[in-house]
């Protein structure tokens, strides 16, 4: 189990233990983490998952998908450190990652 951080955009903190390789998205579900939707099931068609993770953690992560990028630039709040939490599997290398959740899905 690799220990998460969610982040609600009002300052709420979840911290909840996922599983290795499940992504961030369902790690947030199951453990019920508000502001995260997946609506999709995590198929990166719906947008419903966006989180932003801070610049300097993102070299943790896998690189951004075409896929993922395009779904990101339908997003009015897109950030730099915009991410689809369905598109990032959890490794031990994400231990402690705290990831921020936007307004637009509270």
């Amino acid at each position: 189990m690799v220990a998460i951080t969610y982040i609600e955009h009002d300052g709420s903190e979840h911290c909840v233990d996922v599983e290795e390789e499940m992504s961030l998205m369902e790690g947030a579900s199951l453990n019920m983490v508000p502001g995260i939707e997946g609506m999709c099931g995590g198929i990166c068609s719906c947008a419903t998952c966006h989180c932003f993770i801070d610049l300097e953690d993102q070299q943790r992560l896998a690189n951004i998908s075409e896929g993922e990028d395009a779904m990101l630039d339908g997003l009015a709040d897109r950030r730099p450190e915009s991410r689809l939490s369905c598109q990032i599997p959890v490794t031990d290398a994400l231990a402690g990652l705290r990831i921020r959740l936007p307004m637009s899905q509270d």
